[in-house]
C-alpha cells in the first residue's frame, strides 16, 4: 500500500520560517528544492531533499489554520509523517475498511500538485499521518 516515507512535516512559526530555511540549508546541508503557498491547506510549504525523501517545513498562513492551532498547542516541531502511495484512493478505502479514522475521505491537492489525505492521530498512535500520491507528469 505504501512505497516509502515521503517526508517529515515540521511546523514552523511564520516569523521563524526564514531562519529555519537557512538552518536546514546552511547548517544541515539539505538542498532546498521547492517552496510553495498551499492555500487549500493554509500553509507556506518548503521542501528539502534528504536522499530520496524530504523534510517539509510548514508555516501557517493565518491563525485559524490547522498548523497555527498545532503551533499554539504544541509549539514548533514534528507535525506529521507522510507515506507515499501510487493509489491514494485505494489506500484510503483499505484503511477505512481496517477501521482507521480518516480526516480526509477524499484526496485533496497538496504541494507540487500531489494528492494528499490525512489520517486521524487517534487511529495512528497519536501521530498525524499523511498519505501522498505524487502528481503524474
Amino acid at each position: 500500500m505504501f512505497d516509502r516515507i515521503d517526508h517529515l512535516g515540521i511546523a514552523v512559526a511564520p516569523e521563524d520560517l526564514d531562519d529555519q530555511i537557512a538552518y536546514h540549508r546552511d547548517v544541515l546541508g539539505f538542498e532546498l528544492v521547492h517552496r510553495e503557498t498551499v492555500e487549500s491547506q493554509g500553509v507556506e510549504a518548503v521542501l528539502f531533499d534528504v536522499g530520496e525523501n524530504h523534510v517539509e517545513l510548514i508555516s501557517p498562513l493565518g491563525p485559524d489554520t490547522g498548523v497555527a492551532k498545532f503551533l499554539a498547542k504544541n509549539g514548533p516541531g514534528l507535525h506529521h509523517v507522510a507515506y507515499q502511495t501510487t493509489d491514494i484512493v485505494s489506500a484510503l478505502a483499505t484503511l477505512k475498511e481496517r477501521g482507521v479514522v480518516l480526516i480526509d475521505e477524499e484526496p485533496r491537492t497538496g504541494i507540487r500538485n500531489s494528492r494528499v489525505a490525512f489520517l486521524h492521530p487517534k487511529s495512528t498512535g497519536k501521530v498525524l499521518t499523511e498519505l501522498t500520491e505524487p502528481a503524474h507528469h
